[in-house]
């Protein structure tokens, strides 16, 4: 068959799959390569590089979902791709001085790559055309229950909607990960103690808000847009305070600017939710 190849996936599939694991290996590698030459080797970027190197299984399971031609890689890989770079260029910068050369060009092609994958997750046609299958569930037919693909009611609603679910889905670990971070600071100054307590609190806690509003989000209620954006609002009005005033400007940075990038693509997928449904 023209343009395919193996098992009848097209050309434009298996490059990227090979981008996808080339991304896979840039992240790793670029984080190794940073933490070595790193003037501080404390917990705080000891934890950062760890969550940082975690983002490596997203793309392995990136790459699980191209291969079956899954509708959510799309979310997902653009998700990966905003955070990755966040996550790795907030650990390129050191606190003083300049960026290694190696680090710099290491995270050039690491944007690239980026960059290169959410092109053709959203605009090569071929990808496009594969990336149409949903996740099997079981289905209540005439003949009885059935294990099959559970394709939804409104396609434009669920890609956008998914979107917003697998981008607010980080909201979580974004904010678990500061947290952890702060605790080397309890050493010196005791008296944050309840205030790390609850930002653990409110990082686990957001995320079963966030799994509840998702819900019903894809079941299309309209009442779960407004109660994610208030639960993205919270997320920032907690986290970001107690970034500042427990890591300072630097942990803001680093680890308030992922989690500002991931509301910012929530409340625009939201955005587009609304536009699909006022045009329904």
């Amino acid at each position: 068959m023209s343009g395919t190849v193996d098992y009848g996936r097209p050309v434009a599939v298996r490059v990227l799959t090979g981008l996808l694991v080339a991304t896979a290996a840039a992240t790793a590698g670029v984080e190794l390569l940073n933490y070595w030459y790193a003037t501080e080797h404390g917990f705080g970027l000891a934890v950062r590089t760890g969550w940082a190197l975690l983002r490596t299984v997203g793309w392995l399971i990136l790459i699980w979902h191209v291969r079956r031609g899954r509708a959510a890689a799309r979310p997902l890989g653009l998700i990966l791709a905003v955070t990755t770079i966040f996550a790795v260029g907030r650990l390129l910068v050191p606190r003083e001085g300049t960026p290694p050369t190696a680090g710099v060009l290491g995270f050039a092609a690491l944007t690239v790559l980026c960059v290169s994958v959410v092109v053709m997750l959203y605009r090569h046609p071929a990808v496009q055309e594969h990336l149409v299958r949903h996740p099997n569930k079981i289905v209540l037919t005439r003949d009885g229950f059935e294990w099959r693909e559970a394709t939804p009611k409104r396609p434009p609603l669920a890609a956008w909607a998914i979107t917003a679910r697998v981008s607010s889905f980080t909201y979580s670990p974004l904010m678990l990960v500061p947290a952890l971070i702060s605790v080397s600071e309890l050493g010196s100054r005791p008296e944050w103690l309840l205030a790390v307590i609850f930002w653990f609190a409110a990082g686990i806690g957001v995320s079963y808000a966030v799994l509840l509003a998702t819900y019903f989000l894809l079941k299309g209620k309209p009442w779960a847009r407004a109660h994610l954006i208030w639960i993205t609002i919270g997320s920032l009005v907690i986290d970001l305070p107690l970034c500042y005033l427990l890591l300072g400007t630097d942990g803001l940075i680093r680890d308030g600017s992922p989690l500002v990038a991931a509301s910012l693509l929530t409340v625009y997928s939201l955005w587009r939710v609304a536009r699909v449904e006022k045009a329904a």
